[in-house]
């Protein structure tokens, strides 16, 4: 391992001030600013983290847990973009839909099922995002690049972690495709969003780095 790099692959990369569309459209109040200061929040949060876990030999998270840290980005975004923007709550039901519901709306800011909020979702992958069903809501992805655990077997050195793009729009059913599985499968059933979908979502980017697509 080289020990410079991993280092400098510590420190995430800064949010691009000038990379947020000021024509994006966003529901229930929430701007632009709300989502530029939420993702600085995590900026620093996986800094801080990664900085402690080098100084005891211990991989950064991104490396340390793959299959939950696109969650965990997720997660994060649908905890903090309520700190600024107040017309939006975490939905405390467990396992709600959508992640995000109008301040006051619902009873307890609990609710199980609506298509009124927004669902949030974090991915490597710049398409082919995934949902449990084919739903009516407003969809925010943000797509991050950064290292996997097996980087270092291909031989790719450690990179900082960076927000690539943000992206949203209001999606139909028939925007998604639905993959069921059969009665025997135990693979989760998932519906991807289609190229209807995508076209929507990319149309109205609210954030994404110089020189990218």
């Amino acid at each position: 391992m080289n020990a410079e790099l991993e280092l400098i692959a510590c420190q995430p990369h800064s949010i691009e001030s000038k990379g947020f569309n000021p024509n994006a459209t966003l529901p229930y109040s929430c701007t632009i600013e709300h989502i530029h200061l939420a993702m600085n929040d995590f900026v620093k949060f996986l800094g801080f983290i990664n900085q402690q876990l080098y100084s005891k030999e211990i991989e950064r998270l991104e490396v340390m847990m793959p299959a939950n840290f696109s969650s965990m980005v997720g997660e994060f975004m649908i905890s903090n973009i309520p700190k600024y923007c107040s017309s939006l709550v975490k939905n405390q039901y467990h396992n709600g839909h959508p992640d995000l519901i109008p301040a006051g709306m619902f009873p307890k800011n609990s609710a199980q099922h609506s298509h009124i909020g927004i669902e949030v979702k974090a991915s490597r992958y710049q398409s082919g995002w995934q949902g449990h069903n084919p739903e009516d809501t407003w969809l925010m992805v943000f797509v991050f690049d950064s290292n996997r655990p097996s980087d270092a077997v291909q031989g790719i050195e450690p990179k900082p972690f960076r927000f690539l793009k943000v992206i949203g729009a209001s999606l139909t059913k028939n925007d998604w495709s639905f993959s069921g599985r059969s009665e025997i499968s135990r693979r989760t059933i998932t519906a991807s969003v289609t190229k209807s979908g995508y076209q929507k979502m990319i149309s109205n980017w609210i954030y994404k780095i110089p020189n990218l697509p």
